[in-house]
């Protein structure tokens, strides 16, 4: 990994949640960690019929405003995000390229029990941050549950994967 990293916030308002997210990152990843505006109104993404946002069209919204910034972009919303085959996603990326999308509407573990629990939403959102950075330097799923890359089509899959690359993800990671 040699690009630095920005995070750019989309009607995220938990500013406390985003520090917490940004220290943990710093420890995790050798590349500076940046907070950018892109001033991107997502509201032209938003189905009706679905009541969530289009991730593909945030992505390619966003590519349009970041030309001239030399690194991989996270951008980071608690609306809820859908692609056209599946119900959700938590999140979304460009393999081999510069942008990726998490949304935290799902991580947060009172919209599964009703309970809120900080340190189980950072965790989460950490590992799909992790995991949608990794899409950008060009990794597929792993078949390993213990990596970060592993596939999570639920929320039990994103407690039980693990919060890091395996070895073989990472080394392809590091060469990149």
């Amino acid at each position: 990994m040699k690009n630095e990293i920005y995070i750019a916030p989309l009607k995220f308002g938990n500013l406390s949640i985003l520090k917490e997210i940004e220290n943990r990152l710093k420890k995790l990843l050798w590349e500076r960690i940046n907070f950018i505006q892109l001033g991107l109104d997502i509201e032209s993404a938003y189905s009706e019929a679905r009541a969530q946002y289009f991730s593909t069209q945030i992505i390619a919204d966003a590519s349009k405003l970041t030309g001239e910034i030399n690194g991989k972009i996270i951008l980071i919303t608690e609306a809820d995000l859908f692609v056209p085959v599946l119900t959700f996603v938590f999140g979304e990326a460009q393999l081999n390229g510069k942008h990726a999308i998490v949304s935290v509407c799902r991580l947060h573990e009172e919209f599964y029990s009703g309970t809120g629990n900080d340190e189980l939403l950072i965790k989460r959102t950490i590992k799909e941050i992790l995991h949608e950075l990794g899409h950008c330097y060009g990794l597929k799923h792993c078949s390993n549950w213990d990596c970060v890359m592993h596939s999570s089509a639920a929320i039990e899959e994103v407690d039980i994967k693990g919060e890091f690359y395996c070895r073989h993800c990472r080394k392809l990671v590091v060469s990149t």
